[in-house]
């Protein structure tokens, strides 16, 4: 189908133009914020040609093109609607405003750490290599090589609080050089190292009749994101009666000692109790719950994937590495991710779906790899029961994983580049998880089955005609 006809469908579908309120791309979707969802129709958008399947996330809706037909149909749609072309972060924020507040505040915390993922992925990367490198005699652990290499794995997470604090202004409306100045602040060699907490706060000080720990942030995450937000707040305040002639003095310096002060006296002390309750709370979870951690955590991740709230989990994943030293939660996340590309490739054998069949080896594929958009939204949801099926397969890799103490070195990868950042002591017991979540969700479509929608409209012309 050609982009233009594609493009001119799918205005259509969507209540016209005047249903738009802002559209803009990515790599292979279109993002469109509709006025009124009841006017789309989502099935007859899930037919055209092309679409490989469509969904509603975080206030926007979603259509599944694949790269460069998307770049193409995008085009034409705004040439024939007459639609102004809008960037994606644009299409974000009015987005945001459809949002109930604990969707809008799982996706401010997952714009604050999506784009720092790389850094802390190549920093785990890294980490777990010298790690196995090192379990199994590879590399001389006192060597410069190994020193130095170990300085890399470590920075990422050393100078976190600069990295969040960077990213965090952009959302919070602040000034990216000054909270990176706060995160500086926090982890300042003058307080001590948040590595050695473990031995009770070394020294204490006095400012105003405030007794404040000196103490650092290393590693942290919510700290600093509360720090940030309140940043802005300040900067914001002080600004609006500070003549612009003097602004650029007097607004950072102000803004800086405020805030430097309130998060040394309150907001850090009351972040890192709110971070170490969270992991504690979820290592006890975790522990006590075992198997049935597994099982409600792989059996329902890909559902609160649907809502978009799973984003917000790597701060809490970034926490877990700093207070219990692995990530047990990305293990099972991951687990989930891989059912659903069981399910996929059996839908693909089952279904006689040709539209199906030709999005289900590619959907598959990418779950091994970690991304399950096309899995979710373009097969397994779309049919119902192999997405129950993929949350059995989910669950019966996680609680393998939780019973084997699968763990984690970083955030950000799943599926089979989660091998990189597994601990090499579980890297065995990683894949057997994944290959029980894999052919989990294969035989649990095999045994619930479907309705090939399709399929049977299909027979039932043939019925028709023979008649």
């Amino acid at each position: 189908m050609e982009p233009m006809k594609i493009a001119q469908a799918v205005l259509a579908h969507l209540g016209g133009r005047d249903n738009l309120e802002s559209a803009a791309h990515c790599a292979t979707r279109l993002r469109l914020v509709v006025k009124d969802m009841t006017l789309v129709n989502v099935a007859a958008i899930e037919n055209l040609d092309d679409v490989k399947g469509c969904f509603t996330t975080d206030g926007q809706f979603q259509i599944i093109l694949g790269s460069g037909v998307v770049n193409k149909v995008y085009r034409h749609m705004t040439s024939e609607g007459e639609i102004q072309a809008a960037t994606t972060s644009e299409v974000k924020r009015a987005a945001m405003k459809k949002l109930n507040p604990l969707q809008r505040l799982a996706r401010t915390m997952s714009n604050v750490f999506v784009p720092i993922i790389p850094a802390i992925v190549a920093s785990g990367l890294m980490m777990g290599t010298l790690g196995m490198a090192k379990t199994f005699q590879w590399v001389n652990g006192d060597s410069g090589l190994f020193m130095v290499m170990d300085m890399f794995a470590n920075t990422a997470f050393v100078f976190l609080p600069v990295l969040v604090a960077f990213s965090a202004a952009k959302e919070f409306d602040a000034n990216p050089f000054l909270a990176a100045a706060l995160g500086g602040i926090m982890i300042h060699p003058a307080l001590q190292n948040a590595w050695t907490l473990g031995g009770g706060i070394e020294k204490t000080i006095e400012v105003f009749g405030v007794s404040i720990g000196m103490v650092g942030y290393q590693g942290t995450v919510l700290p600093v994101l509360f720090a940030v937000w309140v940043m802005g707040g300040v900067e914001r305040t002080v600004r609006r009666f500070v003549p612009n002639a003097l602004d650029i003095i007097v607004t950072p310096f102000t803004t800086i000692v405020l805030t430097g002060l309130i998060t040394l006296a309150a907001i850090g002390p009351a972040g890192r109790f709110l971070g170490n309750g969270i992991s504690t709370t979820l290592a006890l979870v975790y522990d006590q719950a075992g198997l049935l951690a597994g099982l409600l955590f792989g059996g329902l991740y890909s559902t609160i994937v649907i809502t978009g709230v799973h984003h917000s989990f790597h701060a809490f994943e970034a926490e877990l590495i700093k207070n219990v030293g692995r990530n047990f939660l990305l293990p099972i996340w991951s687990m989930a991710n891989v059912a659903q590309g069981g399910a996929a490739l059996a839908v693909y054998f089952k279904t006689r779906d040709e539209k199906i069949k030709a999005i289900a080896i590619p959907a598959a594929t990418s779950c091994l790899l970690g991304i399950t958009e096309a899995a979710i939204f373009g097969v397994n949801l779309r049919l119902g029961r192999p997405f129950i099926a993929a949350a059995i397969g989910g669950a019966l890799g996680g609680a393998y994983v939780v019973f084997m103490k699968v763990g984690m070195t970083a955030v950000g990868l799943t599926g089979i580049p989660g091998l990189s950042i597994v601990q090499p002591a579980s890297a065995l017991h990683y894949l057997i998880g994944m290959a029980l979540a894999f052919g989990g969700a294969f035989a649990s479509v095999c045994l619930l089955g479907f309705k090939d929608a399709n399929a049977e409209k299909e027979t039932e012309n043939e019925r028709n005609l023979s008649a």
